[in-house]
């Protein structure tokens, strides 16, 4: 089979594309044939060995992926070969097959595409389990969103207005202000890139503040980072809860004296421990999911294609902060 190869830590470049061995399924596990794989920032980290898990090389970037099950090992009998899925795989996404324990699969639904398929998973998985779990979003609280318009933020867009808040979205561009307010923000705010000196910083602050209103957000999401975080964090309400998803922009250092004086809450946000930790509770928030999709309260965007020669070119463009949506390489049957 094709498969896009890290066979030493680098960036987007330094991936081959290759033949690689089929996979056979072990116990418990089958085998998919992948139609489309999503790209997300862990794929960014992951081939420059700067993630938390370090898979041995060489291995395939690609944690999200849709396709058909070929073959099944011993024990599987909840699918059979010709089912379509989507799937969690951590890696190996990028190449024609992937052996992935079954518990993990999911069935796409009919009517729905192999691309939308692989780009629904990790955002809003991810992001149910930030608001709800973490953040303990409610009806009627303000919500600010940074990075609005990369694949976690518009989730948290949508989900966000499907449990009753106002949604804020922060973003980079005025195309991405689009994306935002399309995706269903109450209401946009365009920053400049970082990094930020001590007046931008205030100044970003005071924007976030006038957005937030008297009372400030209840919930901030923030899969960014870097000199973006401390102005969001003086934003906050009293007893708010500031959610840590990623760090894109670098890894901030924050003012403790600001939590304190909010009473504020600074929640990290680990979806895949989270799912490992309480399987039942994250296939609730599978559930859940597929049931505000059915309904068309969230839709996966898919902006851009590429197929698995320029998956390369996926992973970098995400890496530069360049996408808006979700980008996914597809993978010809």
């Amino acid at each position: 089979m094709k498969a896009l190869l890290s066979k030493a830590p680098g960036g987007p470049e330094t991936l081959e594309l290759t033949e690689a061995a089929d996979p056979v399924p072990g116990t418990g596990q089958v085998v998919v044939r992948v139609r489309a794989c999503a790209i997300n920032y862990p794929d960014v980290l992951i081939i420059e060995d700067r993630y938390q898990f370090k898979p041995p090389r060489p291995f395939a970037p690609g944690g999200e992926i849709a396709g058909i099950v070929e073959s099944v090992g011993a024990g599987v009998t909840a699918v059979r070969p010709g089912d379509r899925v989507i799937a969690m795989v951590g890696h190996n996404g990028l190449a024609e097959r992937v052996a992935v324990d079954a518990a993990r699969l999911y069935p796409l639904p009919d009517g729905r595409s192999f691309a939308e398929g692989a780009a629904l998973l990790l955002t809003y998985a991810t992001t149910i389990h930030a608001l709800l779990d973490r953040g303990r979003l409610a009806a009627g609280q303000r919500l600010l969103v940074l990075g609005a318009a990369g694949g976690v933020g518009l989730a948290a867009i949508e989900l966000g207005k499907a449990f009753g808040a106002t949604v804020v979205a922060a973003v980079s561009s005025e195309a991405k202000a689009a994306a935002a307010r399309d995706a269903g923000a109450d209401e946009t705010i365009v920053y400049d890139r970082a990094p930020f000196d001590k007046d931008q910083s205030k100044a970003l602050a005071e924007r976030f503040k006038a957005a937030g209103g008297k009372t400030g957000f209840d919930v901030i999401y923030d899969p960014v980072g870097g000199d973006y975080a401390e102005p969001a964090l003086r934003a906050i309400g009293w007893e708010g809860r500031y959610l840590v998803v990623g760090f894109p922009a670098g890894i901030p250092k924050l003012r403790l004296n600001l939590t304190l004086l909010k009473s504020c809450d600074v929640c990290g946000v680990f979806w895949g421990a989270f799912a490992a930790r309480d399987p039942k509770g994250n296939a609730a928030h599978v559930d859940h999911l597929f049931r505000l999709w059915e309904e068309g309260r969230i839709a996966p965007r898919v902006t851009e294609t590429y197929p698995l020669a320029r998956g390369g070119e996926a992973i970098a463009k995400v890496s530069a902060r360049a996408a808006i949506g979700k980008l996914v390489v597809e993978i010809d049957s």
